[in-house]
């Protein structure tokens, strides 16, 4: 605890640490929290797992008090992450509670409009916290610190016009902090536009190359699903991820998954957040060993101990290759990506090689046995035993209002 206490944190703060177990900070936490206790505004290059929730806490659970309006609203761009940080907030809170609300589509608006009314602290999406804005249920007048969460990915789904906005509802003197996995051109701009000479803290990669191990298969398009099966039930793993480029796929790879003997569970945008709420659940308490899941969805998720991560497609977007693997090879512990290439997949493949500093090897395949996979054409799909329409409004394009 020496090490927290060296970076000016409140007593109150450390206690809810120590509580927590939490030994030393991580890189993040190192060199953001002193800049942000002092008053900066900053541009952090950091994904998820990295401690950086802490980092931003830190301040404003500092500063921030009990009663005097909304001074602090953390944007991010799923509904799991704003839950996430909301949990995250109230747990290192307690010793000095404030009123923390996250803000998300899925959910109650009207609950939500009471809560907002003594609100402390807000965590939202950028949709529904624009929908709050327009209705004028939500008061940012005496907002203090905006934080960017994952700024890159709410940039990538299409969220750049709604964070502007949110962004000029917010006082001009306030206190700004950007969290990007990717500190692309866009957020560069974004951080000039609406950050006061911002303090840019570079980290270490999050991928330990020397404990990841990366590799990938060639295989017929009708052996696809039956590779990944072996590999499931031949690798030595712990917690594995499986990553699908769409809802239908996601579905249908868990659902066969589960015919063959192996425990998987699916997550993507098209269920509802209780459905979401329960497969993380599941795969937390350690009753389901393999997530499959969308990009989408998996952006946000906090999953320790993920040993092994599958690209069953190979990403569309060449960078969300690095988010993918970045599930695994984490605190000094040994990971394994595997990518599996039909020949619909060589097109993405070769961009994730032109556009991502990474050494992938070649592996022979083994000999198969062929896994029959039924294929879902039903217009809805089963999860946890209830029935999802393909239609309607859990399926609309904006999944985070």
């Amino acid at each position: 605890m020496e090490k927290f206490k060296k970076l000016g944190i409140s007593a109150n703060l450390l206690k809810s640490i120590n509580d927590e177990n939490f030994d030393c900070p991580t890189e993040i936490q190192e060199k953001s929290i002193p800049l942000i206790l002092a008053g900066k505004d900053i541009i952090a290059g950091s994904a998820t797992g990295s401690g950086k929730t802490l980092a931003f806490a830190s301040g404003i659970l500092q500063n921030a008090e009990k009663g005097k309006g909304i001074q602090a609203l953390i944007l991010t761009p799923t509904r799991e992450l704003a839950e996430q940080v909301a949990s995250a907030f109230k747990q290192f809170s307690k010793y000095s509670p404030l009123k923390i609300i996250a803000v998300y589509g899925g959910m109650s608006i009207s609950e939500q409009i009471r809560g907002l009314k003594t609100a402390d602290v807000v965590v939202g999406t950028p949709g529904r916290t624009l929908d709050h804005i327009e209705r004028k249920t939500i008061k940012l007048d005496k907002v203090e610190t905006l934080v960017l969460d994952e700024a890159d990915r709410m940039l990538d789904m299409g969220f750049k016009e709604d964070v502007s906005k949110i962004i000029n509802k917010c006082p001009e003197g306030r206190q700004t902090l950007l969290f990007s996995a990717t500190i692309s051109k866009d957020i560069v701009k974004l951080g000039r536009k609406y950050m006061d000479e911002p303090i840019h803290v570079n980290l270490e990669s999050n991928i330990d190359a020397s404990l990841l191990d990366q590799c990938y298969y060639r295989v017929q398009d009708n052996m696809k699903f039956s590779l990944l099966l072996h590999l499931l039930n031949n690798e030595k793993s712990d917690l594995s991820m499986v990553f699908c480029n769409t809802k239908r796929y996601t579905d249908t790879i868990a659902k066969n998954l589960r015919s063959s003997g192996v425990n998987a569970q699916a997550i993507h945008g098209g269920l509802t957040q209780n459905q979401r709420n329960n497969v993380m659940k599941l795969f937390h308490a350690g009753k389901a060993g393999v997530l499959v899941c969308t990009d989408v969805a998996a952006r946000g998720l906090d999953v320790n101990d993920v040993s092994h991560v599958y690209n069953y497609d190979i990403p569309i977007e060449s960078k969300q290759y690095i988010h993918r693997i970045g599930r695994t090879a984490r605190a000094g512990k040994e990971g394994k990506a595997i990518n599996i290439l039909s020949r619909k997949d060589n097109d993405n493949f070769k961009d994730v090689l032109k556009f991502n500093d990474v050494v992938i090897r070649e592996e022979k395949l083994p000999a198969l046995k062929k896994a029959e996979m039924k294929r879902s054409v039903d217009v809805g799909i089963k999860h946890n035993n209830k029935r999802i329409s393909r239609k309607g409004p859990n399926f609309n394009r904006n999944k985070n209002r």
